[in-house]
């Protein structure tokens, strides 16, 4: 190992980019990467109201979302479409394409945490999810992140 095995910012940080990496590859070839993957997710799992509330929803700038949403769009994945209740407001629906796309992309994310955490064993493995998950809801509730976006604008401003 190294002398800074012992330093939880570096370990911490060591597994991080290990894991951005491995997701990279998995969902690179998407319009939009990680930030195309949320919204397809969101769009088959979680069907928010409007596009606007998915944009609140994932932390978007509604401008961002306007460009990865043609980008989905034109590669068959999503569509927009009116709201049954306000012609006005527009739902973000995955296609049947982006449901199947979306399949094979969860497939590919679990191989890329799979290899990621391949280091432990597999009770190891459950053990350190459900303790990273327990620290992360307390860290949060002490120090709130609204979305994913503001966590890596606080640490961008944060880098010297």
């Amino acid at each position: 190992m190294t002398a800074l095995e012992d330093d939880f910012g570096w370990t911490l940080g060591v597994v991080f980019r290990a894991f951005i990496k491995a997701t990279n590859a998995a969902v690179g070839d998407l319009p939009g990467g990680h930030r195309g993957y949320q919204i397809l997710t969101a769009s088959v799992r979680d069907q928010p109201e409007s596009q606007s509330a998915l944009c609140q929803q994932l932390g978007i700038d509604r401008t961002v979302m306007t460009y990865l949403l043609d980008d989905l769009e034109r590669a068959s994945l999503v569509s927009r479409k009116p709201a049954p209740t306000d012609r006005r407001t527009r739902l973000v629906v995955a296609t049947d394409v982006g449901r199947a796309r979306l399949e094979e992309l969860d497939l590919r994310l679990s191989h890329a945490e799979a290899h990621v955490l391949s280091g432990l064993s597999a009770a190891d493995r459950g053990t350190f999810k459900a303790l990273l998950c327990q620290l992360a809801g307390h860290v949060n509730e002490l120090d709130p992140v609204p979305s994913a976006c503001a966590a890596v604008q606080d640490i961008a401003a944060s880098t010297p």
